[in-house]
């Protein structure tokens, strides 16, 4: 069990125009927040999704909302909260409730 909250750092490199800021960028935010900030290794070929439930985190911190696509979001927004440095935005995790048949 982790003392502290974790997070996974996510840069799409697609999107990055100054990879070494938006780390620094995500760095900031973990710091300001509390969590220990988790990077995915280099190469990997796993999806974020998959990333965020391999590695059982807390939080995603990406440097904007542009670094994940809307239906990655959704989906990841099923797992944990997502952060974001700029503009400075919290995804909330979904809460439980779904609710059974009403038959």
């Amino acid at each position: 069990m982790r003392t502290l909250p974790t997070a996974l750092g996510h840069i799409d490199d697609e999107v990055t125009t100054a990879p070494e800021w938006d780390k620094a960028l995500c760095t900031r935010l973990a710091r300001q927040l509390g969590y220990l900030l988790l990077w995915p290794p280099e190469n990997t070929r796993l999806r974020l999704l998959d990333l965020v439930r391999e590695t059982d985190v807390d939080a995603v911190i990406a440097p904007s909302p542009a670094h994940v696509d809307a239906l990655t979001l959704d989906r990841i927004m099923h797992v944990c909260d997502v952060e974001t440095a700029t503009p400075r935005e919290t995804f909330a995790r979904y809460f439980g409730g779904r609710r059974g048949c009403p038959a």
